[in-house]
């Protein structure tokens, strides 16, 4: 019984060594939606190739897995070498032998939803990602990012939250030749592995990371842009000596209107149970009103940003300058120009909501200054009235 089990084991091994050599055959497979064709179709071409599989060697391709929760378990195939340049990172995980990156099958096909998350519940729901998802060690992403075909980013977005950054990757991601990482996990993870790190080990991890998601998978790429997650503005000195020639640009909004939104729908950054407070150097929360400590993180991300401007590359927006500020401001921060054709693509981008591209633009700030309760006022003004004022102070004028 042995025999036979490393057997098939050796099989399905040399079948995904043949997948990962051969990104048609790949292609191929990884377009097919339905579970059961799938396994008909892998089983026919390694066959073709001599390779026989077991009756149940990809049973896991026929489960459907809308949510991308196949993620969390391990992947069946690993190895030291990087797989080919249609494959991107969808989690980074410690593992007792040192930390793992997790990969998994995108093709060609530029990233335009909202958010990274989006991308990779889309990824796995393919059933040739649940076949084939692969997994190396940071380490081996780190030793090999140089031989990457990738593009370096031509800008970061750091924000507040709420507060139309996913608007302006949205447009960006409009432009047919770009690359738009939307708060992609494997980036925060290596973030916040950096924290823990001397900076002469996180920046090279940091700039594999970024590295990895900048391949050009369609192979016309020219330009990258990463939105960051709004706690990352904690992280602005490591990023800035990571990448010390990327322009960034802060986006923010009246601490009001965002408290408003926070109130509304928590984000995981406002739950002390997801993030530590003394994260955000704010003392133990249970006796907080929860206006007081969503507006405490808010003044938090927002004070990285004045504290650290001395680092420079940086352009400070409000959100009331959206959308045009994209075309009159942001791309010649970014060094990036665009054809009119191209502009009126993000014009179009533009009128669409973010989160929801299926759905019109509505404009929300009147009825947020409404909802603002007494308690989120209050809130605002004590805990972020100053550092808003500075942030209008300097606004565009931060370079």
């Amino acid at each position: 019984m042995p025999d036979i089990i490393d057997a098939e084991v050796m099989s399905m091994q040399d079948f995904a060594a043949l997948v990962m050599a051969d990104a048609t055959l790949a292609a191929r497979l990884a377009a097919i939606e339905d579970g059961a064709g799938f396994i008909a179709e892998a089983h026919r071409c390694a066959k073709a190739h001599g390779i026989v599989l077991a009756e149940n060697s990809q049973s896991a391709a026929a489960q459907p897995d809308a949510l991308g929760l196949a993620r969390w378990s391990p992947p069946a195939f690993a190895g030291s070498a990087l797989p080919p340049r249609d494959w991107l990172p969808i989690a980074v995980a410690a593992q007792p032998d040192g930390v793992a990156i997790d990969w998994a099958w995108f093709g060609a096909e530029p990233l335009r939803a909202p958010f990274y998350e989006h991308e990779i519940r889309r990824a796995l729901r393919r059933p040739f990602n649940r076949a084939f998802r692969y997994r190396t060690g940071l380490a081996d992403l780190i030793a090999q990012a140089a031989t990457l075909e990738t593009r370096a980013p031509d800008g970061f977005i750091f924000h507040m939250s709420r507060c139309g950054s996913t608007l302006v990757a949205q447009m960006l991601a409009a432009l047919d030749d770009s690359i738009v990482v939307s708060e992609a996990a494997p980036i925060d993870a290596v973030l916040q592995l950096g924290r823990g790190l001397p900076e002469d080990d996180a920046v090279p991890a940091l700039h594999a990371i970024v590295a990895a998601f900048g391949r050009k998978r369609g192979g016309r790429e020219r330009r990258y842009f990463v939105k960051l997650d709004c706690w990352h503005t904690l992280a602005l000195p490591l990023l800035r000596r990571a990448f010390p020639a990327v322009p960034w640009i802060f986006l923010y909004r009246d601490p009001a209107e965002v408290l408003v939104s926070q109130m509304r729908e928590r984000g995981s950054q406002m739950v002390p149970q997801f993030f530590a407070p003394d994260f955000f150097g704010i003392a133990a929360a249970e006796d907080t009103a929860a206006e007081d400590y969503c507006a405490g993180v808010l003044a938090a991300i927002c004070r990285a940003v004045l504290d650290h401007r001395h680092v420079g590359g940086g352009l400070i927006l409000n959100y009331r300058q959206l959308p045009d500020a994209v075309w009159t401001a942001v791309l010649a921060h970014f060094g990036v120009s665009c054809t009119a054709q191209e502009e009126e693509a993000m014009r179009r981008a533009a009128t669409h909501n973010a989160k929801s591209p299926g759905m019109p633009f509505t404009g929300d700030t009147d009825a947020k200054r409404q909802a603002a309760t007494a308690k989120v006022r209050d809130a605002a003004a004590r805990h972020l009235g100053g550092i808003y004022d500075r942030l209008e102070s300097l606004g565009a004028s931060l370079s």
